[in-house]
């Protein structure tokens, strides 16, 4: 999903259309490598103890994804397109007449570039090899509503909000201004365990595919997903609260504006040791392509850190390895990104480990992070300016925060605020 909202930001900012495409029973097109039977379906007469041998992939078969895979990069790149080293389902053509992007998720494609003739050209050709349907302009992509204007596109899920407060059955329309409580903090053996969770799990997982557009839960539904084993009243009740949270703000939506650069910038901090569980720390990252926000995190770190700086000093190379990964898919996507990416840090300690050549005893535990965020500092491809946690955006990710102070936080995100009244 990074993927497409980064593709989404540089095709707003070049001013290019989005087409969208859809390949009707697209598995059924894969070829099969392995020799794969099965019994005859109902209706069908044979013999006793004979059975079919499949050319061509099923539903239901674990080859089926892969085989489609397969099946479509051949005949794509017999089009002239190579598939991405650092995204396989992102391909990219670049002739004399202009640039060709095309994602494919799945059995939905989007495609963008400058090469109007020759995205005419490609439909035609997809359609003779497969069974296509051309939606047009991009409205709705993988349940995410898309709008146009002059100003940019707007990405929204309001009608999976929808959908996910019937299926919660939430009678009442009170809404909450955030979606969770300040400094509550959250255990297992919290409340009593709920005799049937499948619904909490099947609202928290869609709490999950909702943070694609709605970075502002991100971190709540981090913290609500470590409870889907065995979830109690008291975190069936925060799930509660953020599904309020969202009956009020139904409507925002992500803005990628036309007239932002195509330049990375990055912010990262870390809660130490915020867990009361496990005393582990909690990673925060969010990445900006000029004004657009294409990236984010809030995931709590896999080891124990002894320090808030090396807590921090492990968000940092996390947000590093996002960051070389963006700049390689941008330049797949035709950006060259010629300066640094700024990595804002809040910690002058951790920023002064990254630029301190010697380890000592307080930093040898955490060495492979110092030289991974060096080697690349080293080497320009990021810097690590210092600023003040006041203005710290990448907060909103590691913990609560009151109400005044995530508002604050949420209005450096590029997102549009509609009430739903």
């Amino acid at each position: 999903m990074t993927t497409i909202r980064t593709l989404i930001a540089v095709a707003s900012v070049r001013q290019w259309d989005i087409s969208q495409m859809d390949v009707k029973n697209a598995f059924l097109n894969g070829d099969l490598q392995e020799e794969v039977y099965m019994v005859p379906p109902s209706g069908v007469s044979h013999n006793q103890g004979e059975v079919c041998k499949l050319k061509k992939a099923l539903y239901g078969l674990k080859q089926a994804p892969r085989a489609w895979y397969e099946k479509f990069s051949t005949v794509i790149r017999s089009l002239g397109f190579r598939s991405s080293d650092h995204d396989s389902a992102l391909f990219v053509r670049t002739t004399s007449h202009g640039r060709i992007i095309l994602s494919l998720y799945v059995d939905d494609m989007i495609i963008t570039g400058d090469d109007i003739d020759g995205i005419c050209e490609l439909k035609l050709q997809l359609a003779k090899r497969f069974e296509m349907k051309d939606l047009g302009p991009l409205r709705y992509f993988l349940g995410i509503e898309v709008a146009y204007s002059h100003k940019g596109y707007l990405l929204s899920q309001s009608k999976y909000i929808a959908n996910i407060l019937e299926q919660a059955g939430l009678s009442d329309t009170r809404a909450v201004d955030s979606p969770l409580e300040m400094n509550v903090k959250y255990v297992p053996s919290d409340g009593v365990p709920l005799s049937d969770p499948t619904l909490y799990r099947t609202l928290v997982g869609s709490l999950v595919y909702l943070t694609i557009t709605r970075p502002d839960i991100a971190y709540a539904v981090h913290v609500v997903s470590q409870f889907v084993v065995s979830p109690t009243t008291l975190h069936w009740a925060a799930v509660l609260r953020i599904l309020r949270y969202l009956q009020g703000t139904q409507f925002q939506s992500l803005l990628f504006p036309s007239s932002s650069s195509l330049e990375l910038r990055a912010y990262s901090d870390a809660d130490w040791a915020g867990n009361p569980t496990d005393r582990k720390s909690t990673t925060g990252f969010c990445i900006f392509l000029g004004d657009s926000l294409i990236s984010w995190k809030s995931k709590k770190q896999d080891i124990v850190s002894r320090s808030s700086t090396e807590a921090e000093y492990r968000a940092m190379a996390s947000t590093t390895t996002e960051i070389v990964w963006l700049r390689w898919l941008l330049f797949d996507m035709g950006v060259t990104l010629s300066e640094p990416t700024p990595m804002y840090c809040d910690n002058k300690s951790a920023i002064q480990i990254a630029h301190n050549s010697v380890f000592h005893e307080r930093t040898k535990h955490i060495e492979i992070d110092c030289h991974f965020t060096r080697h690349h500092l080293q080497h320009g491809t990021i810097t690590l300016p210092f600023i003040t946690s006041s203005l710290q955006i990448a907060d909103l990710f590691t913990k609560t925060h009151s109400i005044k102070r995530f508002r604050f936080l949420i209005d450096k995100l590029s997102m549009l605020h509609v009430n739903t009244s």
